[in-house]
């Protein structure tokens, strides 16, 4: 038999209220914490690898905080129905389609402590009658404590429900079989072809098309179709990672110019081109390597990010705070100095220190790039021709920080 819910006095109630009323605009600190402590933890580590998967549960746990204010801010006091939101529903296709279980839904339990401190300080701040007070807190652990358990209970629903969609059918089979070949399994190439519908022999690139906005899959497919025409291919293997992430893997060495400016949502992490089975596996494992530091360092200056783009600076920012360090250190003032600054220099140093082709690389006049140069001389600790290795590498850290 279900427990009534308690009745809820109307001095607590109206308490209760004036605190959902205060959640409804949280401090970006709190938010901070409900983020950093949602991703933490072993059991969920695949997740906040994740780019795509992580900044899912970001979004659900800041709609179901949302949802849990909005609606007590209302009824003060009452159980919290939850709505199968577009976040739930989205976030339990990604986890399932990434081979994740129910585990990973521990970041809304952690999320969970992380609110209820949040709501003690809230709690004392609005009384300090102990009765009123010990009413407060009873009623409101039980309703927080509620939303959470029917959360997770709908989104393990929707997993199961995932998860038997995805035994089924061509999809699972060739899911399968991709894993299979990645995993370096013993599994028959012309078998492994044949669940594909892909050669896997001769020139292979792969890439992740992936999306931070939810239901992507009509874009994803649309990148796709890019990459392909780019590519000047007319095959092409796609596996849908999730709702918002997709592998795909060409038969060629050289992808082209892709022109993404219809689908400016739409982020291409690429990895190197290799060589049957060997280059298969190697290019995707550098495409998701890829789409990692893309979206955490690069997301939204470049659309397409190349494995070669981002492997020194994958290899030096390991220590973040010895990254800054670094940079600091380095480039002095110049760290802090003009874009057409630090592009100039950037720039000379790649075409091996030739001013020419620095201004016309940089439609700028020769003298402009002199003046340029002599100015970073000015504003770096030592002079460039000295440290002319250091400072690039600190300018190509710099440019993906920022």
């Amino acid at each position: 038999m279900t427990t009534p819910w308690p009745t809820t006095s109307p001095a607590v109630r109206d308490l209760i209220r004036r605190g959902a009323e205060l959640i409804l605009d949280p401090p970006a600190d709190w938010v901070k914490e409900i983020h950093e402590a949602s991703l933490s933890g072993d059991r969920i580590r695949a997740v906040a690898e994740d780019p795509v998967l992580a900044d899912g549960i970001r979004r659900t746990n800041m709609a179901n905080v949302m949802r849990w204010a909005t609606y007590t801010a209302a009824h003060p006091g009452e159980r919290v129905p939850i709505a199968i939101t577009a976040e739930i529903l989205t976030g339990a296709r990604d986890l399932v389609r990434r081979g994740l279980d129910e585990a990973s839904l521990d970041a809304f339990r952690t999320t969970q402590a992380v609110a209820w401190r949040r709501w003690m300080d809230i709690a004392f701040h609005l009384t300090d009658d102990p009765v009123i007070l010990r009413e407060l807190l009873d009623v409101s652990s039980l309703s927080i404590s509620t939303f959470i358990d029917d959360t997770v209970n709908a989104m393990s629903e929707r997993m199961r429900a995932e998860r038997e969609e995805l035994t089924r059918g061509s999809h699972a089979e060739r899911r399968q079989a991709v894993s299979l070949v990645l995993e370096g399994a013993p599994i028959p190439h012309a078998r492994a072809e044949a669940q594909l519908g892909y050669r896997l022999s001769g020139p292979q690139v792969a890439a992740v098309v992936w999306s931070m906005v939810p239901d992507a899959t009509e874009m994803l497919e649309a990148a796709c179709d890019v990459l392909a025409r780019s590519a000047r291919v007319t095959t092409r293997l796609t596996v849908a990672a999730s709702a918002t992430s997709w592998w795909i893997w060409l038969p060629t060495h050289d992808v082209g110019t892709p022109d993404l400016g219809d689908l400016p949502e739409v982020r291409v992490s690429l990895g190197r081109s290799g060589d049957g089975v060997d280059g298969f596996r190697s290019a995707h494992f550098q495409a998701v390597a890829t789409q990692r530091l893309h979206a955490q360092l690069g997301v939204r200056r470049r659309q397409l990010v190349t494995y070669d783009d981002i492997r020194l600076v994958s290899l030096l920012i390991r220590d973040s705070a010895a990254t800054e360090e670094f940079v600091d250190d380095i480039l002095g003032d110049l760290a802090t100095a003009d874009d057409d600054l630090r592009t100039t220099i950037h720039t000379w140093i790649s075409v091996q220190c030739n001013t020419s082709r620095t201004a016309e690389l940089l439609y700028t006049h020769r003298n402009t790039i002199i003046r340029r140069l002599a100015r970073a001389d000015e504003l770096l600790p030592r002079p460039l021709a000295e440290n002319m290795v250091d400072v690039a590498v600190a300018l190509e850290l710099l440019r993906w920080r920022e």
